[in-house]
């Protein structure tokens, strides 16, 4: 009996440390699942706080978290089934599906660039008014979740890309991590970088000379804060946007372009000894950028053509 029950718990300790190691394992191909998102994520958290601007502050953090619930719906409940499916049925889409999306954000990035040099940007004239009433705010939260399904869809697809060769139960346990944590994070942020003018504020309203200082200064740098997040954003959408087509690009072996940005990196890294990973990472981001500018340009103005024809 004594030897049974020795027996037993060997095996329910291999047992927790095959999980333990499973776990691990889990954690640590979503953390480099996630990184290799992170510039979608970064733009998802510059873009997302246009759409709480213009509440009051009692409704910001509650509009914060309806969005964010959308989000994780948007992620847990559609996108992750259907890149399970995708992965499970039709791996070799995965790639085209990742070189649209990567479409779709040079477009946007070039878009919001060229509103911003013409000074069209219609939506601070329509975040300059206080959002009156339960269906205008429902209308604008449908609106950020929409905008977010798609920022969530190229998150997801890039973190599957990067785990396509696990089995199908450590893709959804490591999909699902990566949906929780990047939208903990990016609307704990956003909530953060919302609420940061109440909070100074309220310091500048306290005792103490540097208390106050500091609450003026969170509120006098909130504008500026907000616009480099916007020229980030708009920076992170090109890049990655571009980087995700050159890949795609690689993959196919359809032009020479991925081998002309590898070879202007290793010329980069050469050129600087002292930091050559630097260097390759900075030349290799600058190549996918100029790609995802001209990219994006050219589908710019071919909506705007496509626009005028209609």
């Amino acid at each position: 009996m004594a030897s049974g029950l020795a027996a037993l718990l060997d095996d329910i300790a291999m047992i927790a440390k095959l999980a333990a190691a499973s776990i691990d394992d889990v954690g640590a191909a979503a953390g480099q699942a996630g990184a290799k998102a992170a510039g979608v994520v970064i733009d998802d958290a510059a873009v997302t706080p246009r759409y709480v601007t213009g509440f009051t502050p009692d409704r910001e953090l509650p509009v914060i978290y309806r969005i964010a619930r959308g989000s994780l719906f948007n992620k847990l409940f559609l996108i992750l089934p259907a890149a399970l499916l995708l992965s499970a049925f039709l791996p070799w889409a995965i790639t085209p599906i990742l070189m649209l999306g990567g479409s779709y954000l040079c477009f946007e990035g070039v878009e919001k660039l060229a509103e911003a040099l013409h000074a069209k940007d219609r939506s601070a004239d329509v975040a300059a008014d206080l959002v009156s009433g339960s269906e205008q705010e429902a209308q604008m939260v449908k609106g950020a979740i929409r905008t977010d399904l798609i920022l969530s869809t190229e998150i997801m697809a890039i973190a599957l890309a990067e785990v396509a060769d696990k089995s199908i139960g450590l893709q959804a346990a490591i999909l699902a991590l990566v949906a929780v944590a990047i939208t903990a994070g990016v609307y704990g942020l956003v909530g953060l970088i919302v609420k940061m003018d109440d909070i100074g504020l309220h310091l500048a309203k306290g005792q103490g000379p540097i208390r106050r200082r500091l609450g003026i200064g969170l509120v006098r740098g909130m504008p500026h804060l907000l616009a480099a997040l916007a020229g980030i954003g708009v920076a992170a959408m090109i890049w990655v946007g571009g980087g995700i087509f050159v890949h795609g690009l690689h993959v196919f072996h359809l032009t020479p372009v991925p081998d002309w940005i590898e070879t202007g990196a290793q010329l980069a890294a050469q050129a600087a000894p002292s930091l050559p990973g630097v260097a390759h990472w900075t030349a290799q981001a600058l190549g996918s950028g100029l790609f995802g500018l001209v990219l994006g340009g050219g589908i710019v103005a071919a909506h705007h053509l496509w626009a005028r024809r209609g």
